[in-house]
């Protein structure tokens, strides 16, 4: 059975992508997606999720195409819907999300990877956005998530040319923050989710919001709303524990409120 299964590791939450043979996305495992993160947003104890592949080639291959192949134009509405919906969830998670890109990220493999803060993939990692070469396009983000994170220059190439591109050029370009070696992918997601561990929630929260302000406003509209976010912390527990840990030099305790 297709699923996504979680997992929680102290203040991250993991999940796997579980479809053999290539993680593909279903309309049920979408739905899972979206529930999942909704989930974790209300649990407090939860400041980071890591989401990888089962396996060791595939971190996801997108949708299945059969699902496409009779034309029915229901079922497209119906799958745009569902994944707009979930990636969209992930995208708007208060936390920090990381993808952790274990083999090929393919479509909506590559878009749900492109709805977290992060991505670190393994060295043997490949991504494409190839809707264009079966007539279709990517509707889940894909479009505007890929051209902000690389620029339109590659945007284009990847997706009007569909161009793959392998691990080490994505770095370069900015596609993924970080390059491991085979296997490794994981591991050093979760070790970058711990870190999150040791920022207050809360303000991870307000900054996030702010950076991704950008992507709607101008910087002339997000200035004075950074400094309201600012004055706004200071009614949260974890403002006030932040400080005086500092000042006492001991490890912050947080409340995520």
């Amino acid at each position: 059975m297709a699923e996504l299964k979680l997992e929680k590791r102290g203040h991250t939450a993991l999940i796997t992508m579980s479809n053999p043979p290539a993680n593909t996305w279903t309309k049920e495992t979408l739905q899972q997606l979206k529930q999942l993160v909704l989930d974790l947003q209300q649990d407090k104890s939860i400041y980071a999720l890591v989401i990888t592949g089962e396996g060791d080639k595939f971190f996801s291959a997108g949708a299945d195409l059969k699902l496409f192949a009779d034309g029915d134009k229901a079922v497209a509405s119906d799958m745009s819907r569902v994944f707009g919906e979930a990636f969209e969830a992930l995208s708007h998670f208060h936390g920090v999300s990381i993808a952790a890109i274990n083999g090929f990220a393919m479509g909506g493999g590559l878009e749900v990877a492109l709805a977290c803060d992060i991505r670190i993939a393994e060295q043997q990692a490949q991504m494409a956005l190839p809707e264009a070469k079966v007539g279709l396009l990517p509707c889940a983000g894909g479009t505007q998530n890929l051209a902000w994170l690389v620029g339109e220059g590659w945007a284009k190439r990847m997706i009007l040319c569909g161009e793959r591109l392998k691990a080490e050029k994505a770095e370069q370009i900015g596609l993924v923050e970080e390059l491991v070696p085979a296997g490794q992918a994981l591991s050093a997601a979760l070790a970058l989710a711990e870190k999150v561990s040791e920022q207050s929630p809360s303000s991870i929260k307000a900054c996030k919001y702010l950076i991704q302000q950008g992507r709607s406003g101008t910087m002339q509209s997000a200035l004075p709303l950074e400094r309201e976010l600012f004055v706004a912390l200071f009614d949260t527990k974890d403002q006030v524990e932040g400080v005086q840990a500092f000042l006492e030099k001991r490890p912050a305790t947080w409340v995520n409120g």
